[in-house]
């Protein structure tokens, strides 16, 4: 029984996790608020990623424009600072949301009993008319696009959409990427010449994103949306809230970031020297992570040995580690003493960090 159908005795109205997408109310950004530029990353809100394929220039942020009267404190922005009324073919720009094949098990697709899914979303865009959603089948390639339309400039609607269950192709069982949810922002013409593929089939570019509005083409247009919902039925149910510290909880399983602080330095780990430019420091994740995570650190990140700081670290790595812990090894320029006692620390500045990502 899927965890959206457990019962729950004298409970009323349970938190049950029936909502698919990590983060849909935009509440975690532990990466930044604000970020320019975007391309092909996760930019700035967790567990949301930006494909921009050379459609315009981007600023994403996180917002506190949001619908009246809801629950909903942040959205995310995308707001066009460089224009591209003519996009090449093979443009596009969406952001979507990957999902892992061991959490839809419950499904049942590929199977004569699969699942109907509806995806529901507030959405708000200076440019009106027709937008897609896509549905894709990662592991068989497989996909399934639905339009909806924007009906009033600068103007905050609720939108519901459900896609059929699909008979054909099963997700993997494991922690790999299984499927994907993308919101298409603009486009060029290869994913747009084609028709609709309004039910599920292969995928067929030239399909994918039909009638797409360019919203691309005026630095005057922004786009946003907060509260996305997609959950097994044919009817959209009210948006799952999850308490914050649940929220981050779920986000961490992909990527912790440490951040520094303004006033003093925050200690990461504490291990040794082993060599005299090499020191390995023991770090526990709060929550164990999809994967043994790739690291990256700032300029601010620095190692003490006794009494002495070396702030200009030339590199960090994973000595070893897996889900749950690491020996991160940061190497520097020389002044290490081999053998002694020391830990890795971030300087005392909100500009340092070091970030651990297991993103699918």
């Amino acid at each position: 029984m899927p965890i959206s159908q457990v019962p729950f005795a004298g409970i009323s109205n349970p938190v049950d996790f029936r909502n698919i997408v990590i983060n849909g109310d935009m509440q975690i950004a532990q990466r930044a608020t604000s970020k320019a530029n975007v391309g092909f990353e996760y930019a700035t809100i967790d567990r949301w990623q930006t494909v921009n394929g050379s459609l315009g220039s981007w600023t994403q942020s996180q917002s506190t424009d949001v619908p009246s009267g809801y629950s909903f404190a942040n959205s995310l922005k995308m707001d066009c600072t460089t224009a591209d009324a003519t996009p090449a073919s093979g443009d596009e720009l969406y952001i979507r949301q990957l999902f892992e094949g061991q959490n839809l098990q419950y499904l049942k697709k590929g199977t004569a009993n699969a699942l109907a899914l509806t995806a529901s979303f507030w959405v708000k865009s200076t440019k009106t008319g027709t937008f897609i959603l896509e549905l894709v089948d990662n592991n068989n390639s497989r996909s399934i696009s639905k339009s909806y339309t924007v009906s009033a400039s600068n103007t905050w609607e609720f939108k519901t959409i459900t896609y059929p269950g699909d008979t054909t192709g099963t997700f993997t069982n494991d922690n790999g990427q299984s499927l994907n949810l993308n919101f298409w922002i603009a486009t060029g013409s290869g994913q747009s010449s084609g028709t609709l593929q309004t039910s599920w089939g292969t995928t067929v570019t030239a399909n994918r994103a039909v009638g797409q509005v360019n919203i691309a083409d005026s630095t005057s247009n922004d786009w946003l949306i907060t509260g996305v919902q997609l959950e097994a039925g044919e009817q959209a149910s009210g948006f799952e809230t999850l308490p914050i510290d649940v929220n981050l909880g779920r986000c961490l399983r992909y990527f912790y970031q440490i951040q520094g602080n303004a006033t003093t330095n925050t200690t990461l780990g504490i291990g040794f020297s082993n060599s005299g430019t090499t020191n390995q420091s023991y770090l526990k994740f709060p929550n164990t992570m999809r994967t043994t995570p790739t690291i990256t650190g700032s300029s601010g990140l620095q190692v003490t040995d006794g009494n002495s700081y070396t702030i200009n670290y030339t590199s960090v790595a994973v000595n070893s580690g897996d889900k749950n812990n690491m020996n991160v090894e940061i190497t520097v320029a020389s002044g290490l003493t081999v053998f002694r006692g020391g830990s890795a620390q971030l300087s005392g500045s909100t500009a340092s960090y070091l970030a651990l990502s297991s993103e699918l």
